[in-house]
This record gives C-alpha cells, sequence and structure tokens, in this order.
C-alpha cells in the first residue's frame, strides 16, 4: 500500500470504530494537521458534524450535545495551542461527569521540540484531567496498528461512558502528505463492550433499610443526578420511605413531580435555613444524599452543623463527593430499580409536618413576590411562569442558577434545568447552551449575567455552520452582581474596581452582527409581553437591564418575610 491508502485505512478504522462504541456527533475546528480525520467524518454520512472555529467555544458546545444526550461525543482539533483552547471545558467535563472523546492532532515525533511550528508537547496534556490519555502510533501498514485502533478506541469510549461519566484523550500524529481517498467504512475485529451495572451490595441495601426505619427526623436531599438517570426509581423511593426530600433545581425533580409524592418535597429550604431558629427545631438525625452536591450554601452548612448520626452519601464513583467531610457513611452505587425495590418507610409524621408548614410559609410569599419586586428575582419568577410546557432552561453560574433554584418551586409542569456546575465557572455557558439546544426538539432558553455573556461573546459563531435555535435571557446588572451578597461588598474602597466590574456594554450590536433578534428590556410587563411573543429568527436576545443595589434589597427583603411570619409560627 502507498502512503495515501496507509492513511485512509488509518482514519476510517477510528471513525468506524467510534460509531461501533454509539458515538454519533463529532465537533471540529478547522486547522491543517487534523485534515484527514476532518475529511473521514466529513463523509461518513452516519455522523452528525457540527462546526466551530474557536476551539474554547467548539469543546463547551460538544459539551452541551454530551450533557443533552448523555452520550459521548468526539471534539477533533489540529495540534498546537488549538488543543490547550478545550482545556476549560475538560476541567468542567470531568467534574460535572460528561463524556467527551477529546482527538488532538499531532505533529509526528520528529518535529516535536526542534522548533517546528503549530507544535507542543500533547503528551498526557490534560493531565489528571481526563480519565484515560493515550497516543496512537503514526500510520503504518504493519497488521496490529489497525486492530490496536480498534482496540483503544473501545477502551477509551468504554471509560468515558464507565461511572463516574467523564473525558477521555487520545493524541493522534500525523506526517504530511494529510489527503486521503475517500471511502466505505471497514469491517472490524472487535465487536463489543459490556459493561456492569453500578448497584449497591446487599449488605449496604440492609444498612440503608436499616437506618430509615430507625429515624423520626430523616431527610433525603437531591443534588443533579447523573447523566441519563431514570428518576422513576427515586419517587418510588421517596413515596416508600415518605420522608421530606430537599430537592435541588438540577435533579430536575422539582418538576414532573408525581401528586402523591409532591407532599414530601421541599423545594424552598434555602430560604427556611437562614432562619436559627428553624434550623435549631429541623435538625435531621438521618441524612440521605444522592447526586452533586446543591447549590445552596445555606443547605450544606445546615447539614454539617446537625450532625447526624448517619450522613450516607450514595454516589457512583468511590471518589465520592463530600466537600464538608461531614458524612458517615458511603454506598456506592447509581440510582435505579433497586432502590424501588427497598421495604422502607419511616416513621417520621411529625417531621414532615414541620417541614411541610415551614415550606408552605415560604412559598406563599416566593408566589407574591413580582408583586413587592421588579428586580431579577422577579424577572425569573415571570420566565418559569410563562415559558411553555415541555421547556428547558440551561443557567448560568452566579446569580442566575440561585434565582432559579429561590423561584422554581416543584409543579407538574414539565421544566427541565440544567448548568455547568461541575467547577461553577461562567465561561463557554453560551457555547454550552447552543450544542444542547441541537439535541432535543424542545424550546430552550438561556438564562445569563452580562458578564458571563462576555465571556463566551465569540459563540454565536457556531450558528453561521449549523442552525441554532435558542433564547437568550442576559440580566445585564453592569457587572458581578453576585459579589454584592458576599462580604466583599462592604469594602467600597475596592468594590467596584474588584468585584463590581462594571463594563458599560450591551448587546445590541453583538446581536446584529449574528443576525440575531434582539430587544431591550426594563420592565417586568414588556419582559412578559417578550417572552410571550414568536420568535421570527432562531436564535433571540433579550437583554434585561437591571440594577445590583435593588437586586439585593429585594432579595433580602423577601428572606426577612419568610424569616419573620417562620418565626412567630414557631413561637405559637
Amino acid at each position: 500500500m502507498n502512503e495515501r491508502e496507509i492513511l485512509t485505512n488509518y482514519v476510517y478504522r477510528i471513525v468506524a470504530s467510534l460509531l461501533q462504541q454509539g458515538v454519533e456527533e463529532v465537533v471540529i475546528s478547522p486547522g491543517s494537521r487534523s485534515t484527514p480525520l476532518a475529511y473521514a467524518f466529513a463523509s461518513t454520512e452516519k455522523f452528525k458534524m457540527h462546526r466551530q472555529i474557536d476551539e474554547r467555544a467548539a469543546a463547551f458546545y460538544a459539551l452541551g450535545i454530551a450533557k443533552a444526550k448523555g452520550q459521548p461525543v468526539v471534539l477533533l482539533c489540529t495540534s498546537g495551542t488549538a488543543a490547550a483552547n478545550y482545556f476549560p471545558a475538560i476541567i468542567e467535563a470531568k467534574y460535572a461527569r460528561v463524556p467527551l472523546i477529546v482527538l488532538t492532532a499531532d505533529r509526528p515525533h520528529e518535529l516535536r521540540e526542534v522548533g517546528a511550528p503549530q507544535t507542543i508537547d500533547q503528551i498526557r496534556l490534560y493531565g489528571e484531567h481526563v480519565k484515560y490519555s493515550m497516543e496512537f502510533p503514526i500510520p503504518d501498514d504493519a497488521s496490529q496498528t489497525l486492530s490496536f485502533i480498534e482496540h483503544h478506541i473501545a477502551r477509551a469510549t468504554a471509560i468515558a461512558t464507565a461511572a463516574p461519566f467523564g473525558p477521555v484523550h487520545i493524541n493522534i500524529p500525523f506526517r504530511e502528505p494529510l489527503l486521503i481517498d475517500f471511502s466505505d467504512l471497514p469491517e472490524l475485529t472487535f465487536q463489543a463492550s459490556f459493561m456492569h451495572e453500578n448497584v449497591p451490595s446487599a449488605e449496604a441495601r440492609n444498612f440503608l433499610t436499616q437506618a430509615i426505619h430507625a429515624t423520626e427526623k430523616g431527610l433525603i436531599v437531591l443534588g443533579e443526578m447523573p447523566l441519563g438517570t431514570d428518576v422513576s426509581p427515586l419517587w418510588s423511593f421517596i413515596r416508600n420511605c415518605q420522608l421530606p426530600v430537599l430537592i435541588e433545581s438540577l435533579a430536575n425533580m422539582r418538576s414532573n413531580v408525581p401528586e402523591d409524592c409532591l407532599p414530601y418535597v421541599i423545594s424552598t429550604y434555602d430560604a427556611l435555613l437562614k432562619n436559627e431558629h428553624f434550623k435549631e427545631i429541623a435538625a435531621p438525625r438521618m441524612v440521605i444524599r444522592f447526586g452533586a452536591q446543591p447549590v445552596s450554601k445555606f443547605l450544606m452548612q445546615f447539614l454539617t452543623a446537625s450532625k447526624p448520626t448517619h450522613y450516607i452519601v450514595i454516589d457512583e464513583d468511590a471518589l465520592f463527593r463530600d466537600s464538608t467531610n461531614s458524612s458517615t457513611h458511603f454506598i456506592q452505587g447509581k440510582p435505579g430499580e433497586w432502590l424501588a425495590q427497598l421495604p422502607v418507610q419511616a416513621k417520621a409524621e411529625d417531621y414532615v409536618a414541620l417541614w411541610q408548614q415551614a415550606e408552605e410559609i415560604a412559598k406563599k410569599h416566593v408566589f407574591q413576590y413580582s408583586a413587592h419586586a421588579q428586580d431579577e428575582g422577579a424577572f425569573v419568577q415571570k420566565m418559569l411562569e410563562i415559558i411553555p410546557n415541555g421547556s428547558d432552561i440551561f443557567v448560568s453560574s452566579s446569580m442566575p442558577i440561585r434565582d432559579i433554584d429561590t423561584f422554581f418551586l416543584a409543579t407538574q409542569k414539565d421544566i427541565r434545568i440544567f448548568a455547568n456546575r461541575g467547577t461553577n465557572g461562567i465561561d463557554g455557558v453560551t457555547s454550552t447552551a447552543l450544542g444542547f439546544s441541537t439535541v432535543h426538539k424542545r424550546p430552550t432558553y438561556l438564562l445569563i449575567g452580562d458578564l458571563a455573556f462576555l465571556h463566551d461573546a465569540n459563540a454565536f459563531v457556531a450558528s453561521r455552520y449549523q442552525v441554532s435555535d435558542l433564547t437568550v435571557v442576559v440580566m445585564n446588572n453592569d457587572g458581578g452582581g453576585i459579589f454584592s451578597y458576599l462580604p466583599q461588598a462592604s469594602v467600597e474602597a475596592h468594590y467596584e474596581n474588584l468585584f463590581g466590574t462594571p463594563t458599560a456594554l450591551t448587546f445590541r450590536e453583538l446581536a446584529a452582527m449574528y443576525d440575531v433578534q434582539y430587544e431591550r428590556l426594563e420592565k417586568l410587563s414588556a419582559f412578559e409581553a417578550a417572552l410571550q411573543a414568536n420568535k421570527h429568527k432562531p436564535l433571540r436576545l433579550l437583554e434585561v437591564m437591571t440594577d445590583r443595589t435593588v437586586n439585593v434589597a429585594s432579595h433580602r427583603a423577601l428572606w426577612q418575610r419568610i424569616g419573620e411570619e417562620l418565626s412567630a409560627w414557631l413561637q405559637k
């Protein structure tokens, strides 16, 4: 075989192996050294190809697709600093447990560390932030090379999709020339990988059952669930336990709540736990926590201070998440049918009633919020009321996710909430939302602050290469709004320069550059009308002008109203 035939067989073997392992989507950024693989992906109809010229945005775009599908997505770039631009999204993928297959094209060995252009050290470039990293051999005609490719693609995909999900990296060196013959996919020798179910042992299940039976003051806490989790067994578990369940918005169990489970769902816990008297009375003796650590700092502080006899963390990974080091027991397992089959029922009627009454007090004030306020919280509350059934909201970190957590109350309406909470960063959020929106044909909204939106201002470049359908709601308070709630705000001499960081930027011109439908809004009534109006372009940007000072005052007034009535009730 000549060099071109060898290269053709090599890259099509990679593509065929990925397809065999169930990978269907690839995000490609342009570059010379990745040419052979780019051609192979582009000419394979079974692969859905996405393009984004900026590798940093491309990686977050792929992250969004993978979060939506719960399946691995391929990233492909050329050599050099292009690969380094993937790093922020790879870090997020590791800690958010999202499967990515990162393919970085590279120069051959003889061009490394000799001053060749676009050549850096790409071996194990991402360090411990990927679950698996290896380098493929240079394309050759050795008989074992193609079988090596099949086995290591299968290995990489299996590792990416084994609990916990995460990114993997394959570095692929190519010599010039880089052109291939377009070809059909080859027959493969490696056939399939069979993965085991992540189910706790019988001993662990018996221990959990006994702990629940023994408690009169027990809580279930649900954070963001592993991708692809079937929540039906969790609802059965809640129904059987009959304990208060504190559900974070990202768990996607505050919506579609079964009617018989509604009495146990507590969604206002962050506001309730700002009241010292309630925290003292409600301190649990047993806690069962599923999923990631919740957003609410007040909840985590409450659980830590309560020092329950049993604080049981149930996690799919032996490196279980417990940033407060408060847990007393760990059970390795993923939520599944085993939960529904546990013979459990607590005897905690009085404890349930305490949380239910407190929830009703807080919900009353949350429902009335927009009658008192015209701040970001009121806009978020109105957005949750108006968006149609069957919608998805992608939420940025900082204040947007906290406002969602405050104002998204338990409902039988079908609304799902997603975010990048692996590392809680504000970079790449728009790109992730754009990638996410390509998967599910549901109305999709992005709720984001002005600084986070600026961090990813070139995300809309992706819309020039493939159809994007998204409504972006930017809360523009001219700076870092969340810092207004933190102690830094009390140091007036340096607050604005270091934390408030106002830019005085608005986004009308940016929207025009990408042909995005745009509206600037200042009143709640105008925002309501804009959300109810039909989009006349696939991408829509609603820029809501708000004031940081008003936001803080309005939120604190809500917490005060809840706290005052809660205290009056508890003192009766």
